[in-house]
């Protein structure tokens, strides 16, 4: 059904090229998010992971 619908709007064609590019889009758009935790504040994203959180608490 889906593929119908598909196929009245966009076209065979770029439904195909669209399921050779969707793993290589999910690879690089986890690399992008890891890059982009890795070079800002990586321990303001940790915060929220509840196993790493305990680890980082301030003692005052």
């Amino acid at each position: 059904m889906v593929q119908n619908i598909l196929n009245k709007f966009v076209g065979t064609k770029y439904i195909a090229l669209l399921r050779a590019w969707v793993p290589n889009m999910v690879a690089w758009g986890t690399v992008g998010g890891v890059a982009l935790v890795h070079f800002t504040d990586w321990r303001l994203v940790l915060d929220y992971v509840p196993y790493i959180k305990g680890k980082f608490t301030k003692d005052e």
